[in-house]
């Protein structure tokens, strides 16, 4: 298997854990602190964690790049925050919408950081899955905390993009780990300012919020390090088709035809890439056996 086809599934399937956690977030409904769950989070994320990179070889545990990972840590925090208080006060499609923008905000941030070229194709291709994502989910209700979306977006961009300064000497289970410990300082000082009690079933939300999360961020730091960000960056929408079953399972919210077709816009710009790749596999099985 290709490297591209890697990161693509390892993304898809990322975006299958971030779609869960945030439906495990509307599940605390605002009874929660942001700073409280910014803590509680990374430090169950810690907790799960540790006991892996503990098992691994000494020289797989020592950190490549500190300030970095560090910058990434916080990334996370400040995203995580915000996240929470899009989640509360907008209607979970809503919230999406605007997550679904840190495809879009990757291209330049590529272009900027990594000096990546994407292809004019890839470009309105990309926009083009945007269009389809608008189609979908349909925002109609924009206030204050469309702003705490916007954040959330473009440092789950960010965060991304820098996952390519990382050496790919440095496993993905120490970047986690070093990622969650260094984000605890800030969220320990913030979230004892306003700690406020909590019922084990909130626990619990949080604690599976974490570890699907923390699947994500994992699957994401493999995905692109093995490929361009302006490659697989479509892959990220597929959470948007997640978010579409679990309404029907879950809130007998039954997709219309516009939906569907703002669906097939998404799915669209990925199909070219499939069928390459296809070409691609049967042409070196040709060159092969030959």
């Amino acid at each position: 298997m290709s490297p591209y086809s890697v990161a693509l599934i390892g993304l898809i399937i990322g975006n299958l854990a971030a779609s869960l956690s945030d439906v495990s977030v509307k599940m605390l409904a605002g009874e929660v602190s942001a700073f409280q769950y910014m803590f509680l989070r990374q430090l169950i994320s810690l907790l799960i964690i540790l006991p892996i990179w503990l098992r691994q070889p000494s020289e797989q545990r020592v950190l490549l790049n500190t300030s970095m990972t560090a910058l990434r840590a916080h990334l996370v925090l400040i995203g995580s925050g915000c996240m929470l208080v899009a989640i509360t006060y907008l209607p979970l499609a809503t919230a999406n919408a605007v997550f679904y923008a840190a495809p879009i905000l990757m291209l330049p941030l590529s272009m900027w950081l990594l000096k990546e070229k994407p292809s004019s194709t890839k470009i309105l291709a990309t926009l083009f899955g945007f269009c389809g994502v608008l189609i979908v989910l349909r925002p109609q209700n924009f206030h204050w905390a469309a702003g705490f979306a916007l954040v959330t977006a473009f440092t789950l961009a960010l965060f991304n993009i820098l996952a390519k300064r990382i050496p790919k000497e440095q496993t993905v289970i120490t970047t986690l780990m070093w990622t969650s410990l260094f984000s605890l300082p800030i969220a320990a000082i913030l979230a004892s300012i306003n700690w406020q009690p909590m019922t084990w079933v909130q626990l619990g939300w949080i604690a599976v919020s974490a570890l699907l999360v923390l699947s994500y961020n994992g699957l994401a730091v493999m995905a692109y390090q093995r490929a361009a960000a302006n490659q697989i960056a479509l892959a990220e929408y597929s959470g948007l088709l997640f978010v579409v079953f679990f309404g029907v399972m879950w809130f007998d919210e039954i997709p219309d035809m516009l939906t569907w077709v703002g669906i097939g816009m998404i799915i669209l710009p990925l199909l070219p890439k499939a069928h390459q790749l296809k070409k691609r596999n049967k042409k070196n099985l040709i060159n092969a056996s030959n």
